[in-house]
């Protein structure tokens, strides 16, 4: 009797155990393709170039997006931030680490973090913003078509520096521009051809000068004085990491400094067509939530501009530049003090 209760129970055990086997590989087919597995903490790495407010909003931004999509911190979200310092082969070093601790979505805030985290993965889901050319930076085919494990948001409106080069023209007097840029930063060196390409029907000249570190930056500044009517720094992390040493020169010696993002108009700046770094954040973060809820792959999301694109004055930076406001720009732009 005992014999024939052991050949009944094994193979009873053996099918409960292929049930059970069966389960469970259904449960985790589900949570691969939703990333949604109950109880699990989604984990993002987040790689950013530097530490400057226009990339802070952006990642505010992005964060809010994934709390109005579902993912809150501390409960299923989990932010691993890893910040590069400015130095390339430490984002690559992140981007790399990201891999190897399987992260479930990066998010790459600035040019060469989106960079390098491609360079580290074709498989996780990069979701970047802060990037001016994704084209040009290798990041996507086009604007009209992401790349197979890649998608985001640029901070380039594609008529943001064509209006700028048109206030500086028909606004200012100015016949010459100075820019300070890093030139081993792609996304700068595609701005500054941008620039050029904007001023073809107009007088202006421009004169550069190129710095490799923030250190550099003031001496740079102080290299145009006498040379340049104004100044024009694009988004490049670089300098407006340092913006506070261009300004401290532009305000002693009187020359307007314009910017590509508006955030650097709180750090003393005269003026910027742009738009709130916040609101790319978000966007990307929109991305973000489709990707991890399984709803889309990054392949099926098309790169975005920004929305919205507005002219931006600070009153005080003005009167510490030595310019006079004029009764139409009211009608232009919007004033900070």
């Amino acid at each position: 009797m005992k014999k024939a209760i052991k050949r009944l129970a094994v193979p009873m055990l053996v099918g409960m155990l292929a049930l059970s086997g069966c389960a469970k590989e259904k449960t985790a087919t589900k949570g691969a393709e939703g990333n949604e597995k109950e109880g699990k903490t989604v984990t993002i790495g987040v790689t950013q170039i530097s530490q400057h407010p226009s990339l802070d909003a952006a990642f505010n931004g992005f964060k809010k997006a994934l709390e109005d999509g579902g993912f809150k911190e501390g409960e299923n979200v989990k932010y691993d931030v890893q910040n590069a310092q400015g130095d390339m082969n430490n984002s690559q070093t992140i981007a790399n680490n990201f891999v190897s601790d399987g992260v479930d979505l990066i998010f790459a805030n600035s040019t060469p973090s989106a960079q390098s985290a491609l360079n580290a993965t074709k498989e996780i889901p990069i979701v970047f913003t802060s990037v001016t050319d994704p084209v040009g930076a290798g990041l996507v085919p086009s604007m009209d078509q992401a790349g197979e494990n890649i998608t985001g948001t640029t901070d380039s409106h594609p008529d943001a520096i064509r209006k700028t080069i048109q206030f500086i023209d028909e606004q200012t007097g100015a016949k010459t521009v100075g820019l300070i840029y890093n030139a081993g930063e792609q996304n700068s060196v595609a701005q500054i051809e941008k620039v050029k390409v904007a001023a073809k029907n107009t007088d202006l000249k421009f004169v550069e000068t190129s710095v490799s570190t923030t250190a550099e930056v003031k001496q740079a500044a102080e290299s145009l004085v006498g040379k340049a009517d104004v100044l024009y720094i694009v988004t490049d992390n670089t300098v407006v990491s340092a913006i506070e040493s261009v300004v401290s020169v532009a305000n002693e010696r009187k020359i307007p400094v314009f910017t590509g993002e508006l955030d650097s108009l709180k750090r003393g700046c005269f003026a910027a067509y742009g738009f709130d770094y916040y609101d790319i954040g978000y966007q990307a973060g929109e991305m973000a939530v489709a990707i991890l809820k399984g709803q889309k792959k990054p392949s099926e999301i098309k790169p975005e501009y920004p929305d919205k694109l507005k002219l931006v004055i600070n009153k005080q930076a003005a009167q510490k530049q030595g310019i006079k406001l004029k009764p139409e720009w009211d009608q232009m732009a919007e004033y900070i003090e």
